[in-house]
């Protein structure tokens, strides 16, 4: 009898595990994306490859279906514009985990993982910054995190949810969004049968009085009743934007009339230097957002449709 209770405690403990979101894993992510030794991950550099293993690895780990065209790479080229060195095409890869719940929709659920590497690519902010090592931790690692974690919980928690979830590392965000709009313009999926998406790009600096941007809130009419079931006092505080355009990854998807949420903590001092560093991290916010991203996949689960609009035309 003692080894039947020692293995239910062990059931219940393990079930419990898949369905928290665990800081732990958040900063495991985070410190080995945003090291020194990762030099910033930019694109094209032998460390950028290096991170887009570690994602791939961690798919596999969460027995994510491969969908890119080479196993889970999906393999572009990126043009570089600089003004210290000549123009050059770097090769770049989207990195692509499919969980098949042999449902007929899917949500897609998206992070940029490349940064500005050295400072070589022309879209650092900080003065005499060129050969200096730019971590990215915010931006964005915290976001990969935040998607690998959202990996997790979903193919580990028993539960066959009536969606399907495209998981996608993006590359090549900092050079234009280069890698979403390569999958939109050259999908491994079919987008008619995208739910809708969410893309997370800095999310790990949150300002608890202004709270976490949701900016695509006017994308679907559905959004509002999604959130009406949402009890904010559990919950980071939180606003949304009306509109589905962005300076992210979620833009090119909303071109292509997928509805879309983008979760972003805003500007800091840190943002595109050298001093976004993974010790900035509000490791617990963090945790928090990932929390209400949760519920609010979770109650988009409820619909039966979320129907696109275009927000870029405006309301009567």
């Amino acid at each position: 009898m003692k080894y039947l209770i020692a293995f239910l405690f062990l059931f219940v403990g393990l079930k419990s595990y898949a369905q928290e979101i665990e800081t732990k894993n958040l900063k495991e992510h985070v410190y080995f994306l945003a090291s020194d030794k990762m030099k910033g991950r930019g694109t094209g550099s032998k460390q950028n490859l290096k991170a887009a293993k570690y994602i791939e690895r961690k798919f596999k780990t969460y027995q994510l279906k491969p969908l890119g065209e080479e196993g889970y790479f999906q393999s572009f080229d990126a043009k570089i514009r600089k003004v210290k060195v000549p123009d050059s095409i770097r090769p770049a890869r989207n990195v692509i985990g499919f969980l098949d719940n042999n449902a007929s929709k899917t949500i897609i659920i998206g992070a940029h993982y490349d940064h500005l590497g050295e400072g070589k690519q022309g879209s650092s902010l900080a003065n005499d910054s060129y050969g200096i090592i730019h971590n990215g931790a915010d931006d964005n690692a915290s976001g990969v995190a935040g998607l690998l974690e959202l990996a997790r919980i979903y193919s580990q928690n028993k539960v066959k949810e009536p969606v399907n979830f495209l998981f996608i590392a993006f590359g090549a965000e900092e050079l234009g969004l280069v890698g979403s709009r390569y999958f939109v313009q050259h999908p491994t999926y079919d987008l008619n049968k995208i739910h809708w998406m969410l893309n997370m790009d800095m999310i790990g600096r949150l300002n608890k009085e202004t709270g976490v941007s949701i900016i695509g809130f006017g994308t679907s009419p559905a959004f509002e009743t999604i959130f009406k079931g949402i009890n904010p006092q559990r919950f980071v505080k939180f606003y949304t934007g009306y509109e589905g355009r962005g300076g992210s990854d979620q833009t090119s998807f909303y071109e292509k009339d997928v509805p879309v949420l983008f979760f972003h903590t805003g500007g800091h001092p840190d943002y595109h230097k050298p001093t976004d560093d993974a010790d900035r991290i509000d490791f617990s916010s963090l945790q928090g957002i990932l929390n209400l991203e949760k519920a609010v996949i979770d109650g988009s689960l409820k619909m039966e449709v979320i129907p696109f609009r275009n927000t870029d035309k405006k309301i009567e």
